[in-house]
């Protein structure tokens, strides 16, 4: 099958299932080593940036955003992301559900 047509049917299940719903997601970024601060510091400009952490392992930078809906999350990695000089590769963890946040448990 098409790639573009996966993706459009991507974007209708994920637009469908979040809707107009605030959306938060957490993005793993691999970039060039030599420019993480630069990197990290554009990023942290962003106004749904919530946090942004230098990491150990597969990943160099965790961010952690929030989002009005679900299009605004693929802007921001497709436009915002994608755009930047030195960012390798991204994965996307969108939030289903949150027990805990800012130290603060959540009501079940």
């Amino acid at each position: 099958m098409d790639k573009e047509i996966l993706d459009a049917d991507y974007d209708s299940v994920i637009s469908t299932y979040y809707g107009d719903e605030q959306v938060i997601a957490i993005v793993m970024v691999k970039v060039d080593t030599k420019r993480a601060d630069k990197i990290a510091q554009e990023i942290s400009d962003q106004d749904c940036v919530e946090d942004i952490f230098m990491v150990t392992g597969d990943t160099d930078l965790l961010i952690k955003t929030r989002f009005g809906n679900y299009k605004d999350l693929k802007q921001f990695v497709v436009n915002s992301l994608g755009k930047l000089e030195g960012i390798k590769e991204t994965r996307t963890l969108m939030v289903v559900s949150t027990y805990k946040e800012k130290g603060v448990k959540k009501e079940a």
